[in-house]
């Protein structure tokens, strides 16, 4: 099976290193930089561009295309206007389209992803250090966006910040505005030289455009540089963010109802304009959206992401040694097990293990940068739960910026969130990275070590790993991954769903992408990764092989796939209700069909299929669909639906596993939105429906009204009962002074 695969990836790499080799590659522009002008009076933030001010502006206008063709000159011109005074940065982009009916702006909601339409992105590294920034964007129906970027390459979308942005039309296109407050960012106040890019979307030509990029990518570590900031000032440096909910809840059996008035208060102070010190008081998460229910079909826990404003303030200075990071190529079988060994996971915090919330008293955070060091430092106080003793969790990481992008640094825990073991935690991590090698290519890199000391476990508690990776959008891409995690080791405050294994793995690939017709980009992929229990033995192998991965110049994408995997139980397993695996060892094949449309698209689609070789998943048959379907027949308007499916026959019984999930969003403005989710999975039989009435009337201050049902149908007759409910009034506004 290896030879063959082998064989087959030979092949299809010579065929198409034979198409690439007829490509003539287009010249990289190299280093651009701008120089800023101060503006004598501030330029009203409302998608116009009329004031006399902008005639003044620093002017960019020498975008070029990452994709189709990257550095070839774009099929859309734009002109972006720069200015600043002590208070704030501002852009604003004349966005020609020769087509300006067809914009795509399909999005209406604040907050929301505006990744299917057409957009504007400001990129800033305000440290210039390339290690860090932020970005902020805009689409055309003046919904905003904005993250902090993690790992260089990576960002936090929840992330969100107070900025100003309107859009607005203009016969030969759309105009974007932006005033980003230097009260809203870290800064270094020594240097007159910041990271700077521009990015472009233009969806239905699934066009996208750079001022700056390598190997088609732009980031803090890939940009331009703006020139000239002088007197930046950030007043006082203080915001005060109250907040109050009021709301009921009420379980059914037995009935019972709770009402809470709750206050919160949140502060933040600038330190220095590059160091934050946060504090919050009695930490309300109820407006929080809801997680997106998962049905578990492993043995091994599942990873769910944080989205609570307080945790994602500055999170890029708690990551650890990339892990989780971006991969080039990654088994989607074994997600979690990316995320395997975080020293630090927020989310332990103020949730019990099954998810129910547990208060906060209060908090504080130090975050931000001092010099080449950024530094993290938080401590919070989580009530008691459930026989679990009210506990102080501790977080302390700092970073040294060496070589040009690269870091080492450090991590200590203490505190245990979901017991009363005392526990704590060290580390040590080192992450190379390199954008600056011949041809576009990048190199990347990590090794990190950590040791964990749990009350009553003694020795083998450490774990370490180290990675290398060429990530590159064209041609022959890798990586290469070696982590061994010992039977105790133990991160308290972090994630960890396997121990006692050594985890190997190893995946390349080759991008070939046309210069012309219809399709984009042609993808051939393999992984290989091998997991071995360290007392001896095999865990998990896995080969997962994409012989064809076509994306067209509309966005729609069909995938096929080759996935073997050899899984050795040590002691029964219980995959469902009653139905116990033996131990032993089991080989199971499947092939798998993915196709995806252009998610500009007024309907757009996901359909995957995965059939297992019968009589091999665990000695018996499995076929997995799903499908997902999105409306959008306008901006005002977003319906979403998705259906996963299971069918598992095994000689110890059968059993069907089902998630169906359905969304609709109204946004009655861009400041005003009516949200609903309703999930189901049949495992624990229950609907969830989630409903939020969101009002932004301007950034920083906004009001939430959110009702939450459960129902159940406990005794599987197909009658649903209402389990729980609550309803949440909260208001959050922000003083800034």
């Amino acid at each position: 099976m290896i030879n063959k695969l082998s064989r087959g990836c030979a092949v299809l790499a010579f065929l198409c290193a034979a198409a690439a080799a007829q490509e003539s590659n287009l010249q990289d522009p190299g280093q651009k930089s701008v120089r800023m002008v101060r503006a004598p009076t501030p330029p009203v933030i409302d998608g116009v561009l009329d004031d006399a001010v902008w005639s003044d502006a620093a002017l960019v206008d020498d975008l070029h295309q990452t994709e189709p063709v990257e550095y070839a000159e774009p099929f859309e011109h734009s002109e972006i206007y720069l200015l600043y005074d002590d208070n704030a940065l501002y852009v604003g982009a004349r966005l020609y389209d020769t087509d300006p009916d067809e914009i795509t702006a399909q999005n209406m909601r604040q907050n929301d992803s505006i990744g299917g339409d057409d957009r504007f992105y400001l990129t800033i590294d305000p440290f210039n250090d390339r290690r860090s920034g932020y970005f902020f964007g805009i689409n055309p129906n003046s919904v905003r966006a904005d993250g902090l970027y993690q790992n260089v390459s990576e960002f936090y979308s929840d992330w969100d910040s107070i900025f100003y942005a309107e859009a607005g039309r203009f016969e030969e296109g759309w105009i974007a505005e932006m005033e980003i407050p230097f009260k809203s960012i870290s800064f270094d106040p020594n240097t007159d030289t910041w990271g700077l890019n521009f990015s472009r979307g233009v969806v239905r030509k699934n066009e996208n455009l750079a001022w700056v990029s390598r190997d088609r990518a732009y980031n803090p570590s890939i940009s331009g540089t703006a020139t000239g900031f002088e007197g930046l000032e950030q007043g006082i440096g203080l915001d005060i963010v109250p907040s109050l909910s009021v709301g009921e809840a009420r379980t059914f059996e037995p009935a019972t109802s709770d009402s809470n008035f709750e206050p919160s208060l949140d502060v933040v102070y600038k330190i220095t304009p590059s160091l934050n010190g946060s504090l919050t008081f009695n930490t309300d998460f109820s407006a929080t959206e809801v997680d997106d229910r998962q049905v578990n079909l492993t043995r091994f826990s599942l990873f769910f992401p944080e989205k609570r404003v307080f945790f994602l303030r500055e999170a890029d200075i708690f990551e650890f040694g990339n892990i989780g990071g971006q991969r080039p190529s990654q088994i989607p079988f074994l997600g979690a097990l990316r995320q395997n060994g975080r020293p630090f996971f927020s989310r332990r915090i103020g949730l019990s293990n099954s998810g129910d919330i547990v208060d906060l008293d209060y908090g504080a955070k130090i975050s931000g940068r001092v010099g080449r060091w950024e530094i993290g430092a938080l401590s919070i106080r989580q009530d008691a739960f459930g026989g679990v003793d009210a506990d102080t969790l501790s977080v302390m990481r700092a970073k040294l910026g060496v070589l040009d992008e690269s870091s080492v640094g450090v991590i200590a825990t203490e505190g245990n969130p979901g017991s009363n073991v005392d526990n704590s935690l060290g580390g040590v991590d080192f992450q190379y990275r390199n954008t600056r090698l011949p041809g576009g290519r990048t190199l990347e890199a990590e090794a990190w070590f950590q040791q964990s000391d749990t009350e009553g476990l003694d020795d083998r508690d450490t774990a370490a790993g180290v990675g290398i990776r060429i990530p590159s959008s064209v041609g022959l891409r890798g990586t290469a991954e070696l982590k061994e995690f010992e039977q105790n080791f133990n991160p308290a405050l972090g994630f960890v769903n396997r121990r006692g294994i050594r985890d190997a793995s190893l995946g390349f690939g080759y991008m070939h992408r046309p210069r012309e017709g219809y399709l984009q980009s042609v993808l051939v992929n393999l992984d290989v990764q091998r997991i071995e229990e360290l007392d001896g033995g095999l865990q998990t192998k896995v080969y997962f092989f994409r012989p064809l991965v076509l994306s067209n110049r509309t966005g729609d994408s069909v995938t096929l796939a080759y996935h073997h995997e050899t899984e050795v139980l040590s002691v029964p397993f219980e995959i469902a209700d009653g139905v116990i695996i033996p131990g032993g060892q089991y080989q199971y094949t499947a092939v798998g069909l993915n196709l995806n449309t252009g998610n500009h698209r007024k309907v757009a689609g996901t359909f995957r299929a995965v059939s297992y070789e019968r009589g091999q998943y665990f000695n018996g048959d499995r076929d997995q669909l799903f499908g997902q379907i999105t409306w959008r027949p306008s901006a005002r308007f977003h319906g979403n639906l998705s259906y996963e499916y299971n069918e598992v026959e095994l000689p110890q019984g059968a059993f069907e596993t089902r998630v169906v999930q359905a969304a609709f969003d109204v946004a009655f403005s861009s400041t005003l939105s009516w949200v609903n989710l309703l999930q189901y999975d049949n495992v624990t039989e229950t609907v969830g429906i989630n409903m939020r009435l969101h009002w932004i009337p301007e950034a920083g201050r906004e009001m939430f009204f959110v009702i939450h049902h459960n129902l159940q149908d406990l005794d599987r007759d197909n009658r649903f009962h209402s389990t729980y409910s609550d309803v949440t009034a909260k208001i959050n506004y922000t003083f800034r002074f």
